[in-house]
């Protein structure tokens, strides 16, 4: 028995099998009957192509008998039809039932929450498809631009004994007998890696306990980190600028197709370039001030004042020098002014914040006051004091979220659009 040879339907409509029999196999799309002529839009991973099926063809039963979403398989000769999706289809005569699919039910029902609620359906929109391709081409080129850079990849691990960021916001988990968390950040075994490494990045999963229900909150999401030896802020800013600007323009460049579909304009992704714009936390407090925001100085920046400032620019912006209470423990201070911490954090328009960074405490002394300040178990953190004992030097790093990454490119209304499976403080399944 001869095994049927496949060709993909990108191929198909790049033209270079016209008038050529095919092979194809994938999913019905869409489905459109006549008396004499039955229309099947098959999709695969790489595109769309409408099949004809007329009433004098072997294949026609089966066309009769097939529903949305069933897999198939299909032969036929492809000629060239402009009125076609794609400007080619296949003139079917033999279609093969794989698996009949139930009445789908996407095709009741378009809401949103419904849309979620059946999430493992819905991936196979185009709309998915097309916003899943363009994720892992960002997660190519983020590769690309560290590898590029000279960092070394690593892998963290996604237990931890300790928190990073907040222990409000830990997964507790047990760990045979003992309890411990989900990471919150890799960040401080990446500050392991950089003593033996110099320039290391991860890209992996976090997870927040955190009760948000906002456009931009994940309980998991995936998190590109970055940490350097012998780096200062300014070398921080220009690496994370660089990246996301890397990003942008290799997407508007190879995923030209993909978002067109989407409707976003690969024209404003090309002109994402460095420099971003710079101001510090002084700063932003009086350009808010200016647009009738009551924050006060102390207070760290909301959605709404990061949205405000972002637009503002109307293109990514570093605010910098925030006072020292507002942010983590390992923030290193500024010597002239001990009130303030160098942290960074970049902000992109409607997302607000999509990276937060700085330079770490480096001092071993210093360290250990934070920890007190902080309440922290200096136990839990002696193994993180220890770096500072042996061959201590300036460093850098940052936190940077794919999915508001994904979001503020490709301008949707959600970061739950952005990653297939989402989990937020409601939504575990499936």
């Amino acid at each position: 028995m001869m095994t049927m040879s496949f060709t993909s339907i990108r191929k198909i409509l790049d033209g270079r099998f016209e008038g050529k029999q095919v092979g194809i196999r994938g999913w019905v799309y869409r489905k459109r009957e006549s008396k004499d002529i039955i229309f099947v839009v098959v999709r695969d991973a790489t595109g769309v192509i409408q099949c004809t099926v007329t009433r004098d063809s072997p294949a026609w039963a089966d066309a009769e008998k097939v529903t949305i979403e069933s897999s198939v398989t299909l032969t036929g000769t492809v000629r060239k039809d402009e009125r076609a999706p794609g400007g080619f289809e296949v003139s079917t005569n033999q279609l093969r039932i794989v698996g009949l699919a139930e009445p789908f039910p996407i095709t009741k029902d378009q809401s949103e929450e419904f849309r979620r609620d059946v999430r493992h359906l819905w991936l196979r929109s185009q709309r998915m498809i097309k916003i899943m391709k363009i994720r892992s081409e960002v997660l190519k080129f983020v590769h690309e631009f560290f590898r590029k850079s000279d960092f070394t990849e690593v892998s963290p691990p996604m237990f931890i004994s300790s928190a990073v960021e907040g222990g409000a916001t830990l997964f507790g988990v047990k760990y045979f007998d003992k309890d411990l968390y989900l990471t919150q950040s890799a960040q401080l075994h990446l500050e392991v890696l950089i003593g033996s490494l110099e320039k290391v990045y991860c890209v992996a999963p976090s997870f927040r306990a955190e009760k948000s229900r906002t456009i931009r909150h994940l309980a998991e999401y995936w998190h590109v980190e970055a940490e350097q030896a012998f780096a200062t802020m300014d070398d921080l800013m220009r690496l994370e600028e660089d990246l996301v600007s890397y990003v942008c323009q290799k997407v508007a460049k190879q995923c030209e197709k993909e978002l067109r579909k989407l409707k976003v304009d690969a024209k404003k992704l090309a002109e994402v370039k460095p420099p971003f714009g710079r101001i510090t936390y002084d700063e932003a407090i009086e350009r808010l001030h200016k647009k009738d925001f009551k924050i006060r100085w102390g207070e760290d920046f909301g959605f709404d004042e990061e949205r405000a400032l972002a637009k503002e620019f109307g293109k990514p912006l570093f605010v910098y020098a925030y006072p020292r209470e507002i942010k983590a423990f390992y923030c290193k201070m500024y010597k002239e002014n001990p009130k303030l911490v160098m942290s960074v954090d970049l902000i992109v328009p409607k997302i607000g914040e999509l990276a937060t960074g700085g330079s770490r405490i480096d001092d071993k002394e210093e360290l250990i006051e934070r920890l007190r300040e902080f309440g922290l178990k200096e136990e839990d953190y002696d193994w993180y004091v220890d770096l500072r004992r042996y061959g201590t030097t300036p460093h850098i790093g940052f936190g940077l979220g794919v999915e508001r990454l994904l979001a503020w490119m490709l301008d949707l209304e959600n970061v739950m659009d952005t990653i297939p499976f989402p989990r937020t403080i409601r939504r575990f399944y499936p």
